[in-house]
């Protein structure tokens, strides 16, 4: 019977001692040089663990080993085989090696390594102040033990189990938790592995206040403000990685670090230590792209994260696609003691689309609020919109959006709840998110009216490699005068990317004489279903269905359906969907894609 003690193991490649010989040899060999091969007949697993790392393999393609230390090697392959396979939970292993004369040397490695090593029993105690503090913790590390009885016993498995149930009782409380002693006790005459460890929790720790360093040109109370710890609460390491994604999300710093001294001496009111590294105050961006609703862009921004010295954000951007031209400004204070962002920006946005000439400045005043999986937003906007046909045709009668100028003064509200498991590429969970706004005639105002916008988009994991993507979008504004009076940027549109696949990009709406107008209300859904073939590369299938209308008796639903490929790229997700238009009866390209740099 081997015992193994609590020890951190590597792959074995020699003894120490098979190292200083092979030393020796290699510097005082003879000048006889041997030129060989080695084929290894073995269970693929073991094969290449061989290859890998066994030296036979490792130096066969040296041009300086000479006979001598070829010998050496072949004297001890079979420890070294007995010390690689037993990482494995193979501990009886048997070799058998040929070979093979003549110029070129053929070594022949016949391993057998007889029946592996399974786990007969794993015991799990642990100790310390989480007994009486929190003992219902003890029964789910127990639980949740990553090399049950009955599993093949691997080194590294035994690693990883080890220090997984650590984690688990380290994640909330006892940051100072550690193995007291650990122990495999293997019987290679029976093949089995009886494990033991023992864990003492140390002190259960609660946080004190923050300590900032790093902090040159910002003031420490950006830190401070989006910090959503409070003194006294109990150590919880999701809580200090929130903490590091708040400081993150603020724009200021490019690195953060956060953490405690987990001295288990004094685990009362330990330091919240924050480390950071500020981003340039003054910054520049470009980017290129192209999408099949708007068609080929390009775009840039300026921004100065230090405006007046006290860390005021000024930021401008422009984008100029073949459909559509876009610029901003906005000025924004420093988060406040409630990580609100106040600030002042403006915006013209321009579209030239189904018919539809398209102008809408904005100005306004606008107070945001991101947490972890919320985002809120309250704004009063002035919107200023002008509506023009591009072809000149004349509008008949019943035309509901007419072109013109209009103007109205919208208080709003928004808020979005995000509980996805990856924000960039999403497999599991949901993202819903709601506007509303207000607007009474009067003052800078043509019509009263109210308007409410969602967006709701769920993913579902299937099996390993499959999603299920369920989207539902709706929209209205309610007034009881002529909604042609609204500004045509807060009315409705659909089709495109994101919308009714199959279909133009806001080629869905108030048609009339070939001029598609925004409408009153919205609706649309989808189904896609992608399949992984990677990490990388996947492919889908997807039913969308939707409508925008200013009657729903008068309204005409549309429905695309197709197929996709999507691509995981380094700058976001690239959608590529070939979707026909049931009602259009025609096939449509649709491509979602841009490099940034």
């Amino acid at each position: 019977m081997r015992t193994y003690r609590r020890r951190k193991y590597a792959f074995w490649f020699a003894s120490p001692l098979c190292v200083a010989v092979f030393g020796v040899l290699f510097l005082h060999g003879t000048n006889a040089f041997a030129v060989y091969k080695v084929e290894i007949e073995a269970p693929k697993e073991i094969s290449a663990l061989l290859k890998e790392h066994l030296d036979l393999v490792r130096y066969k393609d040296r041009a300086d080993i000479s006979d001598d230390q070829l010998k050496f090697m072949l004297d001890t392959v079979n420890d070294q085989v007995a010390q690689l396979t037993s990482t494995e939970g193979y501990f009886l292993p048997t070799t058998e090696v040929t070979v093979a004369p003549g110029e070129v040397k053929v070594i022949h490695l016949k391993v057998d390594p007889h029946q592996r090593t399974v786990v007969s029993s794993a015991t799990i105690d642990v100790t310390g102040k989480v007994v009486m503090e929190v003992p219902e913790r003890i029964p789910r590390i127990q639980r949740n033990w990553r090399l049950p009885v009955g599993q093949p016993f691997r080194q590294s498995d035994w690693d990883s189990a080890k220090e997984h149930s650590l984690q688990l009782l380290q994640y909330k409380g006892f940051p100072s938790a550690k193995i007291v002693h650990s122990e495999a006790k293997i019987e290679a005459d029976n093949s089995a592995a009886q494990l033991s460890v023992e864990y003492d929790s140390g002190p259960s720790f609660t946080l004190g206040g923050l300590q900032i360093a790093g902090t040159k040109r910002y003031p420490n109370t950006i830190i401070q403000n989006v910090n959503p710890l409070s003194v006294g609460e109990n150590y919880d390491l999701d809580r200090l990685l929130y903490l590091q994604r708040q400081i993150q999300n603020t724009g200021y710093f490019g690195n953060v670090i956060v953490g405690i001294d987990d001295d288990p001496n004094h685990p009362a009111l330990t330091p919240v230590k924050v480390q950071v590294t500020e981003f340039p105050a003054q910054r520049l961006r470009a980017g290129v792209g192209y999408a099949t609703d708007t068609g080929a862009q390009v775009q840039g921004g300026y921004s100065n994260y230090n405006v007046f010295g006290d860390a005021w954000v000024f930021d401008s951007t422009a984008k100029i696609e073949q459909r559509q031209q876009y610029g901003s400004l906005s000025l924004n204070m420093p988060p406040d003691q409630r990580s609100f962002v106040n600030g002042i920006n403006s915006s013209y946005d321009r579209t030239t689309l189904q018919g539809v000439d398209l102008r809408s400045q904005r100005i306004g005043l606008k107070r945001a609020r991101s947490l972890e999986n919320y985002d809120t937003a309250l704004t009063l906007d002035y919107y200023r919109d002008s509506l023009q046909q591009t072809d000149g045709a004349v509008l008949p009668p019943d035309t509901v959006v007419l072109p013109g100028k209009h103007q109205a003064v919208v208080p709003g509200f928004s808020w979005t709840r995000r509980d996805v498991d990856d924000q960039i590429f999403p497999t599991e969970g949901h993202i819903f998110s709601v506007q509303t706004g207000i607007a009474l005639k009067g003052l800078l105002t043509d019509q009263s009216f109210f308007r409410a916008y969602l967006r709701y988009k769920k993913y579902i994991p299937i099996a390993k490699r499959d999603i299920i993507i369920f989207r539902l979008e709706g929209g209205a504004v309610f007034t009881k005068g002529d909604s042609a009076e609204v500004p045509a940027s807060l009315l409705f549109r659909a089709g495109g990317n994101e919308s009714v696949r199959g279909y133009s990009y806001q080629s869905i709406g108030n048609t009339q004489n070939g001029t598609v107008y925004p409408t009153k209300y919205l609706v649309t859904a989808s189904a896609e279903y992608q399949h992984w073939f990677n990490h990388s590369w996947g492919a889908a299938v997807f039913y969308d269905i939707g409508a925008a209308t200013n009657s729903w008796v008068d309204r005409q639903i549309k429905v695309g359906t197709g197929v996709g490929a999507r691509w995981r790229s380094p700058v976001g997700p690239v959608n590529l969907d070939l979707a026909y238009g049931v009602q259009a009866k025609q096939f449509r390209p649709h491509v979602s894609l841009g490099i940034a740099f």
